[in-house]
């Protein structure tokens, strides 16, 4: 019985885990949140193939000829006499089961394994957020991609305010600060503050997933912080600055403020 009720739970373990992944897949955008957008066709895939293996596992369980033909037996064999040839037989088969139960217990087993649902039941009820601000401040150092060449750069137009991304804006700072002299630039990111007062905006870079997600921040001044971890759009000019450094020794790209706008987390909150 403890085989079959093992079977059973890896079934509906298997079941709930593709409806889960299908839920942030294919019913949602929450995907976002751990890989990059791309990813969502082989989500889908892996999301019905678990749900039909688990089906399949479900039914195998339900409908198994051994599973009916055992419950079917079962009273006809309990029902047959069990002829003893002493009262001593009686006494030592007695103790006999009794010692085999005691150091055998079936029924927890299966009962542990039931615990397995409940990480995967944790992400219909909560699924967990896209990093912020605490990732950010545990990232901060680690290598990023390497900003492009000086000559990839064009110059920004002088006429509008220029939309950078928090990659652009560092890769601009590092190789060609040029180009952002004079110009009006507006970053959208998350509020990250520093033990030493200042504060940032900051975004995660996001290679495949989550796990090897890396933090872009730009230091802001000429503002009081927002509340951290709070999503931003601000519009300011390039501070041309090696002040601060990171441990790896790369500059942290200054922009000094002309409005601060709280928005809502984008769909799409890694780059």
């Amino acid at each position: 019985m403890g085989a079959a009720v093992n079977r059973m739970s890896q079934g509906l373990i298997v079941t709930l885990l593709g409806g889960a992944t299908l839920k942030i897949s294919l019913f949602s955008s929450t995907y976002v949140n751990y890989v990059k957008p791309g990813f969502r066709p082989f989500l889908i895939a892996a999301g019905i193939s678990m749900l039909v293996l688990g089906a399949v596992r479900l039914l195998g369980y339900f409908w198994s000829p051994v599973a009916a033909s055992a419950a079917e037996g079962a009273p006809e064999k309990a029902s047959e006499p069990n002829p003893a040839p002493s009262g001593h037989a009686d006494h030592d088969h007695a103790d006999h089961d009794a010692d085999h139960d005691a150091g055998h217990d079936h029924g927890r087993g299966p009962s542990v394994a039931w615990l397995l649902c409940l990480p995967v039941l944790a992400i219909f009820v909560i699924a967990p957020p896209a990093l912020g601000s605490y990732a950010a401040v545990r990232t901060a150092g680690r290598p990023v991609t390497p900003p492009m060449p000086a000559e990839a750069f064009f110059p920004l137009p002088a006429d509008r305010i220029a939309d950078l991304t928090m990659a652009e804006f560092a890769g601009r700072a590092a190789a060609a600060p040029e180009t952002m002299r004079g110009r009006t630039i507006r970053l959208t990111g998350f509020v990250t503050t520093g033990d030493d007062g200042a504060w940032y905006v900051g975004r995660m870079q996001m290679a495949c997933c989550a796990a090897d997600a890396v933090a872009l921040t730009v230091r802001v001044r000429g503002a009081e912080s927002p509340p951290a971890n709070h999503w931003i759009r601000v519009t300011g000019s390039f501070v041309p600055s090696a002040s601060a450094k990171l441990p790896t020794g790369m500059v942290i790209p200054e922009l000094t403020a002309e409005s601060v706008e709280n928005i809502t987390e984008p769909a799409q909150p890694y780059e």
